[in-house]
């Protein structure tokens, strides 16, 4: 396995790059109007966030089905469902926003959730045809390639939001043609299927033996928590920063210098893991994520929000990529589909439960902005302190938790 020629496995990792950048624009612009658009449908303004959460509790839900498909027809059998489903959401948002219909809003919200799961086997696939060496660079590039879709999608926002009578109608028909155009970049795609195992040969770990493998346990704890408190203090944001007194274009671009923190860290992250060990890697991501809540706790000055962001970017980008790098490396390729299924299930679960957290945190934790804004931050400690002292314990086996190393 040491001996892996990457010639095939980089071809794969440009292909899911540009994926990354077309396909994944998508993402942005639908989180960017989604709320706006919930706003003008909802009867009650409170819901207005409720098609961004049914997004992430769609993908929660396609998670394992998602992963089965690929463990049996391949990655591009998922993929291509995936942009199937996006484009399919994407009409039946339009469809809802001719109508003026919140529900059919919302049916196309949680099938869009299908698109953002199979979005997220991109970062495995990277690892398919990987050696070891090359591995987390690969899961890394990918990920950099959400850089390019941070880009394109306000863009492209800004272009079709009110480009038609009814607004953000050309935004979600925008979203069809970016499937319908992505989807061919898998026809590119060379992974081949796992090979089933011999009618002799061991079966696999079950779901419980693998997420009781201390390897895997912790990989899936670090991904939970780095996943869901960026997202608890993302969405949360925008409302911080208008609320504290601040225009929302200085909120905009708070985000932005957010999404750009996500990403760019990830040219570099696989060459830093390769070269301390993911384990820090993923250390120093929780204490980069704690440092966001302590800067955000220090104030409410723009500059504040600008630094505490910044962090919780990066933050984000080290544990969740480090933990990704750990979960490929801890089990075998006939159990991808069982594993990678349930470590989305598991991951956006917790983003699911933030996201609906976030805004009643931030909303109902005290009489003022600035309140709900530190009952926010303050939500994240004890997860921090869950998964550093879980990595903690990892690091501290005598074998370092190395179980089934591909």
């Amino acid at each position: 396995m040491h001996d892996i020629d990457d010639s095939k496995a980089k071809r794969n990792v440009a292909v899911l790059v540009a994926a990354q950048a077309v396909l994944g624009a998508q993402m942005p612009m639908i989180f960017t109007v989604g709320g706006l658009a919930g706003q003008s449908l909802a009867s009650n303004a409170c819901l207005a966030t409720l098609p961004i959460s049914l997004i992430v509790l769609g993908s929660m839900m396609a998670a394992t089905p998602v992963s089965a498909i690929m463990q049996k027809w391949g990655r591009r059998a998922g993929f291509l469902l995936g942009a199937t489903a996006g484009a399919t959401g994407g009409a039946i948002g339009a469809w809802g926003l001719y109508l003026g219909s919140f529900p059919v809003f919302l049916l196309g919200s949680l099938i869009t959730g299908i698109y953002m799961s199979a979005h997220g086997f991109y970062r495995f696939a990277a690892a398919d045809t990987a050696s070891d060496a090359f591995r987390p660079k690969a899961i890394s590039y990918v990920m950099a390639g959400g850089l390019l879709s941070a880009v394109i999608g306000p863009q492209l926002v800004k272009v079709t939001s009110q480009a038609m009578v009814i607004p953000f109608l050309g935004t979600y028909l925008a979203v069809i043609g970016i499937n319908i155009l992505g989807s061919t970049l898998f026809l590119l795609l060379s992974i081949p299927k796992p090979k089933a195992p011999a009618a002799d040969a061991p079966r696999g770990r079950t779901r419980w033996e693998l997420i009781t493998t201390p390897r895997i346990a912790v990989a899936v704890i670090c991904a939970m928590v780095s996943y869901a408190l960026m997202n608890l203090v993302m969405t949360s944001t925008p409302l911080a920063v208008v609320g504290c007194g601040f225009e929302q274009n200085s909120a905009a671009d708070v985000v932005t210098s957010h999404v750009l923190a996500m990403y760019v860290p990830s040219f570099f992250t696989g060459h830093l893991i390769a070269r301390f060990g993911v384990e820090k890697i993923v250390a120093a991501g929780l204490a980069i994520l704690a440092g966001a809540g302590a800067v955000a706790l220090n104030g409410v000055e723009l500059e504040n929000f600008f630094v505490a962001l910044v962090l919780l970017g990066v933050g984000w980008n080290f544990g969740f990529i480090g933990a990704t790098t750990m979960l490929a490396g801890a089990h075998e390729p006939h159990e991808r589909g069982r594993m990678q299924g349930l470590n989305d299930l598991l991951v956006f679960g917790g983003v699911t439960m933030a996201s609906l957290a976030s805004g009643g945190l931030m909303n109902c934790s005290g009489g003022t902005a600035q309140e709900g804004w530190t009952a926010v931050n303050m939500a994240m400690a004890p997860f921090l302190m869950l998964a550093g002292g879980a990595l903690l314990w990892l690091m501290f086996q005598p074998d370092r938790g190395r179980e089934r190393k591909v």
